[in-house]
């Protein structure tokens, strides 16, 4: 059964595979301190179009999104999210764990609205009592959002007014930026990302790496001994030879842009076919995550040919599905889609 339920099923990428094999017997230094590791810098630098940022990588996503918070924060501020966003909804309260308070806004599609975070800080400063409350220090936005959305060029330049003029980070967690730069209509770059925010991440995990993030601050503007505390929360690895390695594939000749784009066209196949036999979309997702309402009697027949995720109850008699593509999806996979909904169809007439 050929599986759409998330984007990270497969390994990685074979030419990633490939470069593992070829450095497997090398011999080289621990702790990012190998030549792999400062290739995949200079890379990405050079992708980000700053050649002073400060590079780091650690294993996984929600590892990055608490390292980063709790490291950038101060001890008595909380981190702005939509009430959809990751760190608010599926990280099993990673950012409390560490101390600090995950502050809700309203999400517009999945994503954070400037004037949201405008009035919460004035609300915030304009109320007797702030000082027994946990202060706004951070932004955090997600591209894609967990819908699949994608923040436009205005509205981050936006959102990094807004927060530059109240004295808030920005962090935008890229666990799937590849998709997000790489969406039809998309107009926010890698560069454009690293004016705008604080701190980001590249999200290898979801994007043709075996697993990996690459955490970036523009201009080298990371917190004091940043690398001691990577290790402080158990996030350093011995072998960091293994994400430096496999950043410096994903970087070599596009193929991080090239096997993102790859997604974006196997997304537009799958909403094609429901397209074609009817079905109605819960929101309008330009990556490589669509959302499909379906009729749960369907849902049930579907699930006997394909996998998928279910994301929420729609009504009672219907139910929002989840169907990613990915840097692997094959294009027999979207053709077992296709046969699967039409004996759906045929089984309903």
């Amino acid at each position: 059964m050929y599986s759409f339920a998330c984007d990270y099923l497969e390994g990685c990428h074979t030419e990633v595979l490939k470069a593992l094999c070829e450095t497997n017997m090398e011999q080289a230094p621990g702790y990012g301190a190998d030549r792999f590791t400062k290739t995949a810098t200079e890379e990405i630098r050079e992708a980000c179009g700053d050649p002073a940022a400060s590079v780091y990588f650690v294993n996984g996503g929600t590892q990055t999104n608490q390292l980063i918070i709790d490291t950038t924060l101060e001890a008595y501020e909380g981190v702005l999210a939509a009430r959809t966003g990751h760190v608010s909804v599926h990280e099993a309260g990673a950012i409390e764990f560490c101390g600090h308070k995950v502050l809700t806004l309203p999400a517009h599609e999945g994503k954070v609205d400037a004037a949201d975070v405008k009035e919460y800080v004035k609300k915030f400063y304009d109320d007797s009592s702030h000082e027994h409350m946990v202060f706004p220090g951070m932004v955090y936005i997600s591209h894609p959002s967990e819908y699949g959305t994608i923040y436009s060029a205005r509205e981050l330049t936006e959102l990094s007014r807004v927060c530059r003029e109240n004295h808030l980070k920005l962090f935008l967690d890229g666990a799937r930026l590849g998709y997000g730069l790489e969406a039809d209509g998309a107009d926010v770059t890698l560069s454009l990302i690293a004016r705008l925010c604080d701190v980001f991440y590249i999200g290898g995990t979801k994007v043709g790496a075996l697993n990996g993030e690459a955490i970036v601050f523009p201009e080298g503007k990371e917190p004091s001994h940043f690398l001691t505390r990577i290790k402080q929360h158990g996030a350093l690895s011995a072998k960091g030879r293994l994400a430096g390695v496999q950043f410096a594939a994903l970087f070599k000749d596009n193929l991080y842009r090239r096997i993102s784009r790859h997604a974006i066209e196997m997304a537009g196949e799958i909403r094609d076919i429901f397209e074609d036999a009817g079905c109605r979309f819960y929101i309008n997702s330009p990556t490589n995550q669509q959302f499909v309402i379906l009729e749960n009697d369907v849902l049930k027949e579907l699930g006997e040919y394909v996998g998928y995720d279910i994301w929420e109850k729609y009504d009672e008699n219907h139910t929002v599905v989840r169907f990613a593509s990915s840097w692997a999806t094959t294009q027999e996979g979207i053709e077992e889609l296709r046969h699967a909904m039409n004996k759906c169809i045929k089984s309903r007439k």
